[in-house]
């Protein structure tokens, strides 16, 4: 098996002070609170509860909610309640810094992708978690091996709450699809047979269009799968060839679920999330089918709990406590939850059997029996680096989505 291939954050650093510009932080209407002052200052408990808030900008309360929830039922002593908000990753820096400057914040954790996490590295906004408190996340080390080299690119700012292979796989509509491609050039050849009826989102917006985008060089066998300036020739050459027989690029994974459901497309690629939860959610029908590329190298994806600069010496240790409990295989397994990032721990023993019985009913019925042997079977690579993610997504825009998107 190839080894795992190490690269850093896949956030778009570049946009970091774009993003600035355009949004403002959260009023909390509460007076500054006095910061810890280093590590040493941190009690092992909270003197007294605190309230938690979170702000998750991937779609993470999902999974991690249902952890968050057990630990405070179980420890009203160190956290006594938390709210949740949501936003987009490119919301993030413009919510955060100017809370982290004038040293009033108002979120005091944060669930994010690669994407979030790197661009508040950029900004220097994330206190360093691992870093500074290693001896009391110990449970980092059960990692799943994928899971640890996720945590390796957080540069020890994040930690790793949940984790999935990704993709890229295709799903297609077996009344339809009757000979199942198992390679890009087969996809090729039945896109150009079904002119209109495959499809994909436009990457920068969408989970699957950027593992599809990041999966193909391997694929492909391309001269430098992690320079899509430079080693993706073949890439580049086959999606503007693909893309002829392509109408549109939804600027959304949601709309591409649609078009599954109500049969405007009958192929898509995916990733095993992506492929389990809308149809355990009856957002498209059950009988949708998945399946893999004969030779494929899975793009890894993970979640990250990082925490503003500036925390009370209470709320980091009461955050370090709810950390250290999501790391345990009981809690972890929560992260099957309906499939959305299967299989989803980072936690050795974090198995199905421990996960709610409602998670382990929704993977019996639409998981796939072949999913876990392939995630063992084949290579994993980390995304792209933050400015090579961008320059992937710039060349896509222009050269293989270009007026064919919204917005345009």
């Amino acid at each position: 098996m190839r080894a795992f291939t190490r690269t850093y954050v896949t956030a778009a650093v570049a946009v970091a002070a774009l993003v600035l510009t355009g949004c403002s932080a959260p009023n909390s209407g509460a007076a500054p609170a006095t910061p810890a002052a280093n590590a040493s200052e941190v009690p092992d408990k909270p003197s007294a509860p605190v309230t938690l808030n979170i702000l998750d900008v991937a779609g993470n309360q999902k999974l991690t909610g249902p952890m968050v929830d057990a630990f405070v039922a179980a420890n009203p002593d160190v956290i006594s309640a938390v709210t949740w908000e949501s936003a987009g990753a490119p919301d993030l820096v413009g919510s955060i810094k100017p809370q982290v400057d004038s040293g009033s914040l108002s979120i005091d954790l944060v669930m994010t992708g690669t994407d979030g996490l790197a661009a508040g590295i950029g900004q220097d906004l994330w206190i360093p978690l691992v870093t500074d408190y290693a001896d009391r996340l110990s449970n980092q080390a059960d990692y799943i091996e994928p899971a640890a080299n996720m945590q390796e690119i957080a540069e020890g700012f994040g930690v790793v709450t949940t984790y999935y292979p990704s993709g890229p796989l295709l799903q297609y509509d077996p009344e339809v699809v009757t000979d199942v491609p198992t390679t890009p050039e087969e996809v090729l050849a039945w896109a150009e047979a079904n002119p209109g009826k495959f499809g994909y989102a436009r990457p920068a917006n969408s989970g699957p269009g950027r593992t599809f985008l990041q999966g193909l060089p391997y694929i492909l066998g391309d001269s430098d799968p992690t320079d899509p300036v430079n080693g993706w020739d073949k890439t580049w050459a086959y999606l503007k060839q693909l893309g002829l027989t392509i109408n549109n690029y939804p600027t959304g994974t949601g709309q591409v679920i649609s078009n599954m459901a109500d049969g405007t497309w009958a192929m898509i690629p995916t990733t095993t999330g992506w492929d389990i939860e809308p149809r355990a959610t009856a957002k498209m029908p059950a009988s949708i089918e998945a399946a893999p590329f004969d030779d494929f190298t899975w793009v890894t994806d993970a979640h990250y709990a990082v925490v503003p600069q500036g925390q009370t010496a209470d709320k980091m240790s009461a955050i370090l406590l709810l950390l250290q409990d999501m790391l345990t295989p009981e809690t972890n397994a929560m992260a099957y939850d309906t499939g959305y990032f299967y299989p989803g721990p980072a936690i050795e023993g974090a198995t199905l059997d421990k996960a709610p019985q409602a998670s382990q009913d929704v993977i019996a019925e639409f998981g796939r029996d072949w999913y876990d042997d392939l995630i063992e079977e084949m290579p994993k690579a980390a995304p792209l680096e933050p400015a090579a993610l961008v320059q992937a997504f710039d060349i896509w825009d222009r050269e293989v989505g270009s007026g064919k998107f919204e917005g345009q």
